[in-house]
């Protein structure tokens, strides 16, 4: 999930009839009909079910680790860890896109939360059914409360369970307090816009339907009860959670909230590191303005500690 920002109440009141929908540059965004994630089209490369359909008892055995993205965003968010275990071949990624995300903006409005966990559960399960024996899963921003929510619903019972969950940067609580506005001003703004750097033209949804902000406000709404209530993990399972101390989009309290609200299926606590950043899903330096030695070291610490939990266990 990237910053948005919302247009001023007095210039909503100005332009409400005349912004009913957003300005779409089909050759440019994401939002139109011409540009798509490119898993769409070519699975094979992002989806293990898709590229090892029948697979062979040493690949049953490798790693493959489920990369569910964030709001809005794409399978781009997770191609860096992708190039990452190319060049050790120690575990495989498998990309999902989120349902109604990677199309027309369109698609985007008229999904809803349990649409956009529905390729995170459909790969689970594929693979489960083929006999992979290593799943891990790792979400970022949005694809963390999705996850929980699997978590929660007891969805893993009869499958495989995941050996460890990667949250990297959950929205739990936003730190964009807007967003509690939505249900009120939603229907009269229509969308809110997106910034973005060049990098990023093309990956992200530059205008976020409030329908589909709604969405996202009801997912974490019922993340915050579910973890109130308690979770437990599948017998074993781990989690971790990786966590920015200053972050424009996910509140630090979130890591907070999981860590009180998660129990490992002995009724120990999960893993949570706070680390030193200021971005949003700080593992995805692709197409961002200004990234600094601090940011790629931190990248590579979490690669490389998440590729090491996958070759020792």
């Amino acid at each position: 999930m990237k910053t948005f920002r919302y247009i001023p109440l007095f210039w909503l009141i100005l332009f409400a009839s005349c912004a009913k929908t957003p300005e779409i540059d089909d050759a440019t965004m994401l939002d139109g009909d011409r540009i798509f994630d490119l898993s769409l089209s070519q699975p094979e490369n992002f989806l293990i079910s898709a590229r090892y359909p029948v697979p062979d008892n040493e690949q049953k055995n490798i790693p493959v680790i489920i990369a569910a993205h964030g709001y809005s965003a794409t399978t781009f968010e997770w191609d860096e860890l992708r190039e990452y275990s190319d060049s050790t071949r120690t575990f495989l990624v498998s990309q999902v896109l989120l349902g109604g995300h990677g199309r027309s903006y369109q698609d985007f409005k008229e999904s809803t939360w349990k649409d956009w966990q529905m390729s995170i559960r459909d790969e689970y399960e594929k693979l489960s059914d083929m006999g992979y024996k290593n799943i891990y899963l790792a979400g970022s921003s949005t694809g963390c409360p999705l996850i929980i929510n699997m978590v929660k619903s007891g969805f893993f019972d009869n499958l495989t369970k995941p050996n460890k969950i990667f949250l990297i940067d959950p929205i739990v609580v936003s730190s964009n307090k807007s967003l509690t506005l939505v249900s009120a001003l939603g229907p009269v703004l229509g969308f809110a816009i997106t910034e973005m750097t060049n990098g990023e033209q093309g990956k992200w949804y530059t205008y976020r339907p409030y329908q589909s902000l709604n969405q996202l406000m009801d997912l974490i709404d019922l993340t915050r009860k579910d973890l109130q209530a308690g979770i437990t993990l599948p017998e074993g399972s781990g989690l971790k959670t990786y966590k920015s101390i200053s972050d424009g989009s996910a509140d630090p309290v979130s890591a907070v909230l999981i860590y009180r609200g998660m129990r490992n299926a002995d009724g120990s606590k999960t893993e949570v590191e706070m680390v030193d950043s200021k971005l949003h899903v700080f593992t995805r330096l692709s197409g961002r303005d200004g990234v600094t030695t601090s940011d790629r070291a931190l990248q590579m610490h979490v690669f490389r500690e998440m590729e090491s939990v996958m070759i020792s266990d």
